[in-house]
């Protein structure tokens, strides 16, 4: 409902035209590929595949479209990580229409737009600690699987799972891993 109510909004600009729309991140580059969008406005929780990794997939695949987050969390590792992604701009969904449109005609013009309060904070909050590994195993173990289960699953062993999570949950400031995965997801680095 979001979604259509957004395009609808957008729709009502004269110099914009909603080319597609879809509801799965995984659905994002195939619709990209049948429609050759300008720019591709995205949520950053979308089942199928977050707009994080469909942003980066785009990047890769379809390098000259420009690529917009949306996000209803305001959390700054999520702005470091869309960065990293290869968006251009990174919203909050609460901002109003004629804001996100402006912003989509910035981008366009090859500027990056960033909502402020979020850049501040992301500035304020530092860079993600966790490695690469420590967050896919940190990520993997959000489920309660055990450090064999895990282990099997990342094809690691048993003590270099509990070593990656002894390290994210001691960089988190986290006391065991639920904790480590709460603070991680709060936090946007994962």
């Amino acid at each position: 409902m979001v979604r259509e109510a957004l395009a609808a909004l957008l729709g009502l600009e004269g110099d914009i035209e909603v080319v597609s729309q879809v509801a799965r991140g995984d659905e994002v580059l195939d619709a990209a590929r049948a429609h050759a969008p300008d720019v591709a406005l995205l949520d950053i929780e979308m089942p199928g595949m977050t707009g994080l990794d469909a942003a980066a997939l785009l990047r890769r695949e379809l390098p000259a479209l420009k690529v917009v987050i949306l996000t209803t969390f305001g959390r700054p590792g999520y702005l470091r990580r869309a960065m990293e992604s290869g968006a251009e701009a990174f919203l909050v969904k609460d901002a109003p229409a004629a804001q996100l449109a402006d912003a989509l005609r910035r981008v366009l013009r090859g500027e990056r737009v960033i909502d402020p309060t979020l850049a501040a904070a992301a500035l304020a909050e530092g860079a993600n600690p966790l490695t690469d590994r420590e967050r896919a195993v940190l990520r993997a173990s959000a489920d309660g699987s055990t450090n064999a289960e895990l282990a099997k699953a990342l094809h690691l062993s048993p003590g270099t799972v509990r070593n990656y999570l002894s390290t994210a949950i001691q960089k988190s400031g986290a006391r065991n891993r639920a904790e480590a995965v709460r603070i991680a997801r709060d936090k946007g680095w994962l």
